[in-house]
């Protein structure tokens, strides 16, 4: 059973210890996970001056009927990266990152799951098609339903980051700082991006995780290096004394951020305690048997059976039992 198109897709895990442990606290997820960011990171300052700036939107999470039942075990909250503003109609716009965060409900842990933007997938009246089309065709609702027909876990929060605010919160901390580990042209936006060390502002850093071309493992390592971006960011927020930058970075979160109207102030800040207590943070991507074609679109197809495995121990709250026996978890290190 092929689980990703090649070896160097499943790096060894980092594990977090130490410092390193609280620099991905607060980084969860890709770049939909900035919203994490700004609940892990500054949600201790959340009063009513920061939480009004958090945009809600209402009718975000599908009717009772027809969803999967939740198991109590842990929280779990779907968070995506869209190339539209979070406060725009969804219509036409694609969700360009899908991240399932798992907060576990037994030992703490925080696991942050990829399903790739191409996977192809059955969208809930649609037929089969990619799953970020699923935004596209019916806003937060219909992408939910389909991540939970897909994975059958219940959702239990919604969040998204619009790609606007995500360049602000990076320029308001001074950028920040990635490895490459090869030379890289992307043809899309005309950037060269040089082995080694890479200080990215806020439009580099947008284009750096947007890539896709020349990279030998498309959208995966597309994935790997909005996570390692993440990371990167997180570090930078946690290392930030000065009280001017740490506001502007906080407001520039709470103004990109969008939130199913169930989410309080008093969700984030549980939220934020939760992180900053957690043990252990990991990246995953939804396990992927290979690309292919579909109606002339290049897309993902997932494994089928690796994914059922995951996602049950998603639902049984085990997702590091998962991550022992496959060893599935991506690195935030250095990236192609």
């Amino acid at each position: 059973m092929q689980r990703n198109p090649s070896p160097q897709d499943s790096p060894e895990q980092e594990k977090p210890t130490g410092r390193r442990r609280r620099q991905v606290l607060i980084g969860c997820g890709v770049l939909a996970a900035g919203a994490l960011v700004l609940l892990g990171g500054g949600a201790y300052l959340l009063e009513n001056a920061y939480n009004d700036g958090v945009k809600r939107i209402a009718g975000a999470m599908p009717e009772r009927s027809g969803r999967p039942v939740s198991t109590g075990r842990g929280e779990n909250w779907l968070l995506i990266g869209s190339d539209r503003r979070s406060d725009m109609p969804s219509m036409g716009a694609r969700s360009d990152t899908i991240m399932l965060v798992h907060l576990s409900g037994r030992d703490g842990r925080v696991s942050v799951i990829a399903i790739p933007r191409d996977s192809w997938v059955p969208i809930p009246g649609h037929g089969a098609g990619k799953i970020n089309a699923a935004f596209s065709y019916g806003g937060p609702k219909l992408l939910i339903r389909t991540v939970e027909q897909l994975t059958k876990v219940r959702v239990d929060h919604y969040a998204a980051l619009d790609f606007g605010g995500f360049v602000k919160m990076t320029d308001a901390l001074g950028g920040v700082d990635v490895t490459v580990e090869k030379r890289t042209y992307d043809p899309m936006h005309k950037r060269t991006w040089p082995a080694g060390h890479q200080h990215l502002n806020g439009v580099e850093a947008l284009d750096f995780v947007r890539q896709r071309w020349n990279l030998p493992g498309g959208d995966l390592d597309r994935i790997k290096r909005q996570q390692a971006f993440l990371h990167a960011l997180a570090d930078k927020a946690l290392d930030t004394r000065n009280p001017l930058k740490i506001d502007r970075f906080i407001r520039a979160a709470t103004h990109s951020v969008t939130v199913d109207d169930s989410v309080t102030a008093g969700t984030l800040r549980g939220l934020a305690a939760r992180l900053l207590k957690t043990p252990l943070m990991e990246y995953l991507t939804a396990p992927v048997d290979r690309f292919a074609s579909r109606g002339g679109q290049s897309v993902v197809l997932l494994d089928a059976a690796a994914g059922d495995e995951l996602f049950a121990d998603v639902r049984g709250d085990r997702v590091g039992d998962f991550v022992a026996r496959n060893g599935a978890a991506n690195s935030v290190g250095t990236v192609r």
